[in-house]
């Protein structure tokens, strides 16, 4: 029986005809998830032909420099266009001084990168989490972080990683007036050219447990509240990008990105900026565990929330679902291309 004898009334609205096909879906579709939008976590350690698997971040690794240029040559081709880079030096001390040696790995990996792929976008961490024997984000006097002698050394750090041929550099430290001073670093030094991608909304989540066993990067005492954002503030978020933009930012940050998808959203439409948001180890963890155990399509949950993060106003998301993300998209183009052949 067809649903024009069983109606008793008419819709002059049926928003399902939208719905009916998967050509009419596309057709109509609002937000566009593309490979373009990706940038591709690695972690780089010293040595050659390592590739370390971490255990809370199935399918991540820690990579010397020569499988680093493999990984990331494999994910251009799957065309992700770039990279952020994190370091894992050889040696710590008090102050992180390795962070700014032009021979460390994220300075070794820059230089091999751009040789070997010219055009993938190389982007650097600037914090020194990574490299301080203590694990926290500068330079501490006791319990405190010093702001400013700490801003002083991030300044080197960016300016290194511009030596090296970074596209940009991404202080996640969150130190009041880093983005100001290292701007007038780099212009100072000739990298005018060089772009800062600030880590601008950077909240004290407990979703960074992974990646601080991939960077090897925990505090050993306290923790990072000082510096880092209350997950209750979204209005001092917007303080804090519009700070980060006029002291010199050309793309701000938002991290973590799922539990935050409102801040992504009211940064990008106050601001109207290129803005990224990171889908943190914790967020990938959680979906990587529910695959695992067989409760979730990952495929489908990928896919999922990427978009998510997307529709939430994100030019950029930062994701270690960019290779497999940029090869199901090409997939899903190769299918539909296949089926129009025929």
């Amino acid at each position: 029986m067809s649903e024009q004898t069983t109606s008793r009334f008419v819709l002059a609205r049926r928003p399902r005809r939208l719905r009916r096909t998967d050509a009419i879906r596309r057709l109509v579709r609002e937000t566009q998830l593309t490979p373009d939008c990706f940038i591709y976590p690695l972690f780089i350690t010293s040595g050659t032909g390592v590739r370390r698997a971490i255990t809370s971040m199935p399918g991540v690794f820690q990579l010397s420099v020569d499988e680093a240029v493999k990984e990331a040559a494999a994910a251009y081709a799957d065309g992700v266009p770039g990279v952020l880079l994190f370091g894992l030096p050889e040696s710590k001390d008090a102050v992180g001084s390795t962070a700014a040696d032009a021979h460390a790995p994220v300075q070794s990996a820059v230089r091999e990168l751009k040789r070997a792929i010219p055009n993938l976008i190389v982007v650097t961490d600037v914090c020194l989490c990574e490299y301080t024997s203590h694990g926290h984000c500068g330079i501490l006097e006791g319990d405190e972080i010093l702001n400013d002698v700490t801003v002083s050394h991030l300044v080197e750090v960016a300016l290194s990683h511009a030596t090296a041929g970074a596209d940009f550099v991404a202080p996640s430290d969150m130190m009041d007036g880093r983005v100001a001073a290292i701007r007038q670093g780099l212009d100072e030094r000739g990298f005018e050219r060089v772009g800062i991608m600030s880590y601008a909304a950077k909240y004290c989540s407990a979703f960074y447990g992974p990646f601080r066993d991939a960077a090897d990067s925990a505090p050993q005492f306290g923790d990072r509240r000082s510096h880092q954002m209350d997950p209750a503030n979204v209005e001092e978020a917007l303080r804090e990008v519009e700070t980060d933009l006029n002291e010199g930012a050309d793309i701000v940050i938002v991290k973590p990105a799922l539990t935050y998808l409102d801040v992504v959203s009211r940064v990008k439409e106050r601001f109207r900026q290129p803005t990224a948001a990171y889908h943190v180890s914790g967020e990938y963890a959680m979906l990587k565990a529910a695959a695992a155990n067989g409760w979730i399509d990952e495929p489908r949950a990928m896919m999922e929330t990427l978009t998510a993060i997307r529709r939430a106003g994100a030019d950029i998301i930062i994701t270690y679902y960019a290779r497999a993300a940029a090869r199901a998209l090409r997939s899903e183009r190769s299918d539909r291309s296949n089926r129009s052949d025929r």
